[in-house]
């Protein structure tokens, strides 16, 4: 792993060919790629509501390993400035942390 990217840091990881972005819980970083256990962001605002609502859940997190020529960028989930990271955004809708959430 690299530092501050250990297992189970809530990342959120940018793709290419064809472009998409995922959050979720880093499960391992290597050469050959990243796996995480994640939600594709265009997703995310759905999930985090069916959740909050005990419906359910026509989405959930996938764990899935992604070869690192597909990976364009990894950032670490982080508030900024005013702007909430998704696991503070997860918190205040569901009223639990995700890592709580997911035992």
């Amino acid at each position: 792993m690299i530092e501050g990217f250990e297992k189970g840091s809530l990342v959120i990881v940018n793709l290419v060919n064809p472009k998409e972005k995922f959050f979720g819980v880093l499960a391992a970083l290597s050469p050959a790629g990243v796996t995480i256990r994640a939600i594709n962001l265009d997703s995310f605002d759905d999930w985090i509501h069916q959740i909050a609502r005990n419906e359910e859940l026509d989405l959930d997190l996938m764990t899935m390993f992604v070869p690192l020529f597909r990976v364009e960028r990894i950032f670490l989930d982080e508030a900024s400035g005013s702007i909430k990271s998704y696991s503070q955004r997860f918190l205040e809708v569901v009223g639990r942390s995700l890592p709580d959430w997911m035992g």
